[in-house]
């Protein structure tokens, strides 16, 4: 029986974004999938060696937040300056506190499992991207090549 495989496409950089794409690679890995990850526009910062990734509360009505505060607090309150960095704050507290891997755990975990991390050489191109500033073992390629193995895929997933 030929091995199952999993396609993904990351386009999101923030925090809270940052999650699925590993979570899921990782988890489809150890169940014996082959896994690509294809990282393209923002998803191209899930890939620096130094993250700083923030959670995106603006435009977010389904975020909970401490206390049942999203009853009485009204979203467009997120676009106040400070509330982003309390909210990635607030994040990264309860994740440490609830035992959550971070973004790099999840990265390195999925490397060792093989997954292949794709960057979108198009998008880096585009943004005039330093790849210096990418993890070892990221590989280049176009939408093409990736869509080579995502055809083939038993399922894709778009995040």
């Amino acid at each position: 029986m030929a091995q199952k495989k999993l396609a993904i496409i990351a386009t999101k950089g923030s925090l809270d974004w940052a999650y699925p794409p590993f979570i899921l690679a990782s988890t489809a890995a150890a169940l014996d999938y082959e896994v690509q990850i294809f990282f393209t526009f923002y998803g191209l910062q899930l890939l620096k060696k130094k993250l700083d990734l923030q959670v995106t509360p603006l435009g977010n009505p389904g975020m909970p937040m401490p206390g049942g505060m999203e009853k009485f607090m009204p979203v467009i309150l997120t676009a106040l300056p400070f509330m982003q960095g309390v909210m990635t704050s607030m994040m990264k507290a309860k994740m440490k506190k609830k035992g959550v891997a971070s973004i790099e755990q999840l990265r390195e975990l999925c490397q060792e499992a093989e997954v292949k991390l794709i960057a979108c050489q198009m998008t880096v191109d585009l943004f005039d991207m330093d790849s210096t500033q990418f993890i070892d073992g990221v590989e280049y390629a176009g939408a093409a090549a990736f869509f080579e193995f995502a055809g083939q895929s038993d399922i894709c997933l778009y995040i």
